[in-house]
């Protein structure tokens, strides 16, 4: 009875979890269906925004199946009536956005007054506005979208002024996302998308009553995960893929081929639904024939995501740690040196910039001693990001994460952009360099390569790890993104900051490889990883194939480019032993000594060829047996870096058919030339041996040169370089200073014209006064004299000399000190009144009476301080005994 009652109670328990399994099933899968993938739309607008949301929502159809968010710049005191203005423009529902509204297809949704909105998942969240700063509602919004939805986040910018939606937009389309912008012709105010435009971030201009239907096309093609499960996997052509993968590299000079995979897939959608195309062999025609899509499509693919002073609490750390360190241990006659590779457009490069001027005491410790003591350099593939790195001219928006006072001390303002300072630019190197192919810079106490190990593969990781190794100093730092790691347990760095991703170089020798040129356009490259499709049937064949390998092959060993062992198959002890002090994988300092030489001149061999080598009958004694050892190098294929299988078998040292024959005709020797033959034969193996000896040595030695041969075109390289990004600086500063010549050349012609034509107008005053028959004077502000025209010298008998430079009350045995006249002349300047016609009575000691019409007035000579008195006067003594 009591075992029945389990029973049922057991069968109860099952019956009560399958349910409640069923029920949450359920409840997933309407949750999944309620929430299924579309994308949502983003619109911004500013000044004339209700205008253009009108124009584009009577456009937008009643079913696309997207989300519309519509972001505008609102009073913060005013109540929005916006929803109620648009829900007459379409027949699809608009409504305010409430806090944790929830996002549906086909509606409409308006940001409130006084509220900046973020976006979580399918749910939309405001949050109050921040009072005295510049808000950028449409930034806030778009950033937010692109980090949350990806591919499905769309960015449309219509009418506004400034430059909101620029950045935003900038994100929507790293991550993968498409975006558009109203022509700024039909736009009633042309500056947001006249910038976001300018900047390169927009994928379709149109007019606005046109941007819902392309959107429409647009996303019918797209699909926002091109590599989800196995199944599409296996869908996707190779062989077309490789090719547009060549086209690229043969464009551009750069292989994505160990690119991750949904990156580069992800961005190749995105194009081919631009370009309204559903096949990649289609679009591998139209990449062939359109020079300007290739472009594009280098563009998509390079990593362009950068701020200033991005992830604040690294820079605080590079701040309190990273930087006091360098600068402790750095020899005060030796510049600090950074490289940034994939700098982008320099906003990292300029922060870290300022970062180091602010250590070392800012710009006011002197300009040249910061400029010998900072060596920036900060390279990119992109030739276009390099150029408006180097100009060093930011929007307002791109220069937002600054704080005032870094903003005052580092930029100044140009137009409505900010430049950074020149003494912050000419200790930055810009450059156009691969760090991943072209040879690195050297001696450098940090590398920051941030947020770029995300899109690469595990092969190419590697590689750039070894190039960050060569190029830093001992101990040198290594600062990563926040989501990257050197990844396994590294021979090459320690970590220094878990959080902050920074690590310190350990001590060892490192070399860089330079690979292959880029292949033409018809070859096909055979480098991409084909996907393959894992199926538990196979199991079997694998652990079969596992046992043949360990238990039937030859030891084995394979060896990199270098001679260094990177992985050993079975026992290899009869031909390899670790050498006597610090442990190595160099394969010759392994090898023993009798293999030394046959083994080198094998790989070389190898190395030549590229054809495998097979070496016989190497006499070796191992533990007092003599036996004979074959070596077979083999040269790995379809792999970037040179690697070489050798393979190791050893066969007992039988009877050779000659000692057979030594043995039978033995007997046939007299005693004496038996001791003869063997003594010589003994001789002759001495002397075999001694010379294989001296061949390895010689062997050695040679190796020891070329080793340093190596590190030193290794260190030329470098410095080519080094020179060649300084080059590259230098004609663009070459470039500049010409432009700037021209312009001051033509500025020089505008002076000169102007000054022919002053001269022309001076020329003429000249006749003109010349010609004057009434005499006057020019007085400075103290009332001497400083010319006189020459009606003036004729009609008072004097010389130039007896008048110039003194005072007009004391010449002339001081006639014009007159009481009238020379309060009416001091009032000119300090009151900058007008004498005219004024009648003075002149006591002349030897004629008597005279009478002058004084005239007087102000003149301003080169600045106002400068202020000179023209005093005309004409004599009227005559005139008026006349009259009466």
């Amino acid at each position: 009875m009591a075992i029945r009652k389990i029973i049922f109670f057991g069968h109860a328990i099952t019956v009560f979890v399958t349910f409640i399994f069923s029920e949450l099933k359920m409840a997933k899968t309407a949750s999944d269906s309620e929430f299924e993938k579309f994308p949502i739309v983003g619109v911004g607008a500013s000044a004339g925004g209700l205008d253009s949301f009108q124009k584009f929502l009577k456009a937008v159809p009643a079913n696309s199946g997207m989300a519309y968010i519509l972001v505008q710049h609102l009073s913060p005191t005013h109540h929005s009536i916006l929803p109620g203005i648009l829900s007459k423009a379409t027949s699809i529902p608009v409504q305010e956005i409430s806090n944790d509204c929830t996002i549906k297809p086909d509606h409409i949704y308006v940001i409130p007054e006084n509220q900046m909105l973020e976006i979580s998942d399918y749910s939309l969240k405001l949050t109050p506005r921040k009072k005295n700063v510049q808000n950028m509602p449409v930034d806030v919004f778009f950033s937010a979208l692109a980090r949350v939805h990806g591919t499905m986040a769309i960015g449309v910018v219509l009418s506004g002024t400034a430059s909101d939606g620029t950045v935003g937009l900038k994100e929507i389309k790293e991550h993968g996302g498409i975006t558009f912008a109203e022509d700024p012709n039909s736009a009633t105010w042309d500056g947001m998308p006249k910038n976001a435009i300018g900047a390169g971030v927009v994928d379709f201009v149109l007019p606005v009553e046109q941007i819902p239907t392309k959107l429409v096309n647009v996303y019918a093609l797209y699909e926002s995960d091109p590599v989800k499960d196995e199944e599409q996997k296996s869908k996707i052509n190779e062989n077309s893929l490789r090719k547009i993968l060549s086209v690229l590299q043969q464009h551009s000079g750069v292989d994505f081929s160990f690119y991750k995979r949904p990156t580069v897939l992800r961005r190749l959608d995105r194009r081919m639904a631009i370009n309204q195309i559903t096949e990649q062999k289609d679009y591998l025609a139209f990449l062939i024939k359109n020079r300007a899509e290739r472009e594009s499509l280098f563009q998509d693919l390079l990593i362009k995501v950068t701020s200033f002073f991005r992830d604040p609490e690294i820079f605080d750390e590079l701040v309190k740690t990273v930087i006091p360190q360098i600068l402790k241990n750095q020899d005060p006659q030796e510049p600090v040196r950074i490289w940034i590779p994939a700098c982008c457009t320099g906003e990292e490069a300029y922060s870290l910039a300022i970062v180091l001027f602010d250590a070392l005491g800012g710009l006011t410790s002197g300009h040249n001693f910061l400029k010998t003591k900072i060596q920036i350099f900060a390279s990119d593939i992109s030739d276009v990001a390099i150029k408006k790195a180097r100009t060093g001219v930011y929007s307002a928006a791109e220069v937002e994460p600054l704080s005032k006072s870094q903003l005052a001390d580092y930029f100044t303002k140009v137009d409505a952009n900010y430049q950074v300072v020149k003494p912050i630019r000419d200790s930055i190197v810009f450059a156009t360099h691969n760090f991943l192919k072209d040879p690195p810079f050297s001696k450098v106490n940090l590398v920051s390569c941030r947020n770029v190990f995300i899109y690469l593969d595990p092969f190419l990781q590697r590689k750039a790890l070894s190039t960050f190794h060569y190029a830093l100093k001992e101990k040198g730092f290594l600062l990563l993104g926040k989501s990257e790691t050197i990844g396994m347990p590294s021979d090459q760095f320690i970590p220094f900051s878990q959080e902050g991703k920074i690590y310190i170089r350990k001590s060892g020798s490192s070399r860089f490889q330079i690979l292959a040129s880029p292949s033409t356009m018809n070859e096909t490259p055979n480098k991409l990883p084909i996907p393959s499709i894992r199926a538990s049937r196979t199991d079997f064949k694998k652990s079969a194939e596992s046992v043949l390998v360990s238990r039937y092959t030859p030891a084995s060993v394979i060896v990199d480019g270098h001679m260094e062992v990177v992985h050993i198959n079975g026992s290899v002890a009869p031909f390899l032993e670790p050498s006597s002090g610090k442990p190595t994988h160099e394969l010759m300092k392994m090898a023993r000594k009798e293999l030394a030489f046959e083994l080198r001149n094998a790989l070389h061999k190898a190395k030549e060829t590229q054809e495998s080598v097979i070496k016989e009958g190497i006499p070796i004694v191992d533990n007092g047996h003599r036996s004979l050892a074959t070596i077979e190098i083999v040269p790995l294929t379809n792999v970037v870096d040179p690697y070489f299988l050798i393979l190791f078998q050893k066969k007992s040292q039988n009877a050779s058919l000659l000692e057979r024959a030594w043995k039978k005709l033995k007997p046939t020797f007299s005693s004496k030339e038996r001791n003869f033959t063997e003594q010589r034969v003994m001789a002759l193996e001495r002397e075999l041996e001694q010379m294989r000896e001296d061949m390895r040595s010689i062997s050695e030695e040679q190796e020891a040169y070329s080793e340093e041969l190596q590190s030193a075109n290794e260190e030329l390289l470098s410095s080519n370089e080094e020179m060649q990004s300084l080059n590259e600086e230098l004609e663009t500063s070459k470039e500049e200073l010409q432009s700037t010549n021209e312009e001051l050349i033509v500025v020089n012609r505008e002076l000169l014209e102007k000054q022919n034509e002053q001269n022309r107008t001076l020329n003429y005053l000249d006749a003109v006064i010349a010609n004057l028959r009434e005499p006057f004077v020019v007085l400075e502000n103290d009332y001497k004299i400083r010319t006189a025209n020459a009606a003036y010298y004729k009609r008072f008998d004097v010389d130039e000399t007896e008048i110039r430079g003194r005072s007009f009350f004391d010449i002339q045995d001081k006639i014009w000190n007159n009481v009238k006249l020379q309060t009416m002349i001091k009032k000119v300047l300090p009151k900058a009144i007008r004498i005219v016609d004024e009648e003075i009575i002149i006591n002349h000691p030897s004629s008597g009476e005279w009478r002058f019409m004084f005239n007087a007035r102000e003149i301003v000579h080169n600045h106002e301080s400068n202020k000179l008195i023209l005093l005309s006067m004409e004599d009227v003594t005559e005139r008026k005994i006349a009259k009466s």
